[in-house]
């Protein structure tokens, strides 16, 4: 869906397993992404330029088409950090780095998917106190999927750090959500999740009831800021939510795929 007149002819696209569909966000150009995606980050961590953004999304950087990737290589370039950037697989570079950048005090953000940051700390175990560790999704059929707790019960034991941060978001979307741990997620202010029932979608459930979430986006403005996803979770009275899984008969593909 568009809403405006030029021919659409770029677009983000969704990641997707082997034989599953993508799906694709045609836009006409990126400054509300840009503006969207700054700002909320801004909003929930304080300005970019504070932090050294490290990035370790392998199965997203082989792609030319991917608003994370375009998402985290403008906050590198916006960090004006030059230990800052991407690591495909480079694991001891990034294991060094975020050793070097440890000892010298310098606060770290750290980008990663779940199935990489999982083969990451098979390999290294370390003790951060100055990083922040955003997980960004599910395994992407690379490895067995966990509930969210486990999965980051195994990253804080890996990272040595307190908590596991999260970024909720996908292809259909211009914003993002974030969760500084437990896994509730936040929204900005200028998005907002509500709860349908799963066999009736036009009845509205109540907080913390379980069933489909469903996103008003309002940085979506030349495409849908109304998208009703195939997630599973509830939303509580203090209007933060939980992500619970997938609906059963969905594709698995997205930012945020985990197991009930």
């Amino acid at each position: 869906m568009i809403s405006f007149e030029a021919q659409p002819t770029q677009f983000f696209s969704s990641s997707a397993t082997t034989g599953v569909q993508t799906s694709k966000h045609f836009y006409h150009d990126l400054f509300d992404y840009e503006m969207s995606f700054k700002k909320g980050f801004e909003y929930f961590y304080g300005p970019v330029n504070q932090y050294t953004v490290l990035a370790l999304l392998p199965s997203y950087l082989e792609r030319s088409d991917s608003s994370l990737i375009y998402m985290v290589q403008q906050m590198i370039q916006e960090s004006g950090q030059e230990e800052s950037g991407f690591y495909l697989n480079q694991w001891e570079a990034l294991k060094n780095k975020l050793l070097e950048l440890e000892q010298k005090g310098k606060n770290t953000l750290l980008f990663g998917v779940s199935f990489a940051l999982m083969d990451f700390i098979e390999c290294y175990k370390l003790s951060l106190e100055n990083t922040i560790v955003m997980e960004t999704g599910g395994m992407k059929g690379r490895r067995k999927e966990l509930t969210r707790e486990a999965l980051h019960e195994k990253l804080c034991e890996g990272f040595g750090c307190k908590n596991i941060h999260s970024e909720y978001g996908m292809t259909e979307l211009f914003s993002q959500a974030y969760s500084k741990g437990s896994g509730m997620f936040v929204c900005p202010p200028w998005m907002h999740i509500s709860v349908r029932e799963n066999q009736d979608p036009f009845n509205q459930l109540g907080w913390g009831q379980s069933g489909g979430l469903n996103i008003i986006d309002l940085a979506n403005r030349d495409s849908c800021s109304f998208i009703a996803t195939q997630d599973l979770g509830k939303v509580h009275a203090d209007h933060r939510f939980e992500v619970l899984g997938r609906f059963d008969t969905s594709e698995i593909r997205g930012c945020n795929l985990m197991v009930i």
